[in-house]
């Protein structure tokens, strides 16, 4: 099977299940714990790709550690938007991996 054929086929697979939820989710109403649920699903994928990047950042395990506490601390005020907290965390672990 070629390569042009196969990736037609994934394609196809992978647009249902992507595409369909928009038709549908016009049509049925959904109560607040599963809009709450369904609005989760961002921050927590992202959370599951960045957590392990934290963990194994590199031989010292306590300065991805340190950047997240910070960016913790930093996204609890609430008029601070994503962005600068994102800036703000990678800044301060560049100069704390700068130091040490």
């Amino acid at each position: 099977m070629n390569y042009a054929l196969l990736s037609v086929f994934m394609m196809l697979v992978t647009i249902v299940p992507r595409i369909l939820p928009g038709f549908l989710l016009d049509k049925i109403k959904l109560g607040p714990k599963a809009i709450k649920f369904l609005n989760l699903i961002p921050f927590t994928a992202m959370s599951a790709l960045i957590f392990p990047g934290i963990l194994f950042i590199n031989e010292r395990w306590w300065i991805g550690a340190l950047g997240a506490l910070i960016a913790i601390l930093l996204s609890l005020i609430k008029k601070i938007p994503t962005a600068v907290v994102v800036v703000a965390s990678v800044l301060a672990l560049m100069g704390i991996y700068a130091v040490v």
